[in-house]
């Protein structure tokens, strides 16, 4: 929690900080990724793939209505496939 803590104090979002921000925080922080890593794993099980890949949570957040709108504008990083 003090990671959280220090970024909410370090933003300067507001004046005061309740005790429970950072925890409440971090809570919707771990059930935004499961979400997200679910529909990504759901989109990879459709398109027969075994690993997620940028590419795929893109899709899962562009496929899932509400994320689409929290997220759409922010780009997702796409790394370019490592050479052997």
């Amino acid at each position: 929690m003090s990671h959280m803590e220090r970024l909410l104090r370090e933003g300067h979002y507001t004046q005061r900080l309740s005790s429970s921000a950072p925890i409440f925080l971090a809570a919707i922080m771990q059930h935004l990724t499961a979400k997200v890593l679910e529909l990504a794993g759901n989109e990879a099980q459709n398109s027969g793939q075994r690993h997620i890949t940028p590419e795929l949570v893109g899709l899962a957040v562009h496929h899932k209505a509400l994320l689409n709108g929290s997220f759409g504008m922010t780009p997702i990083s796409l790394v370019a496939p490592a050479r052997h």
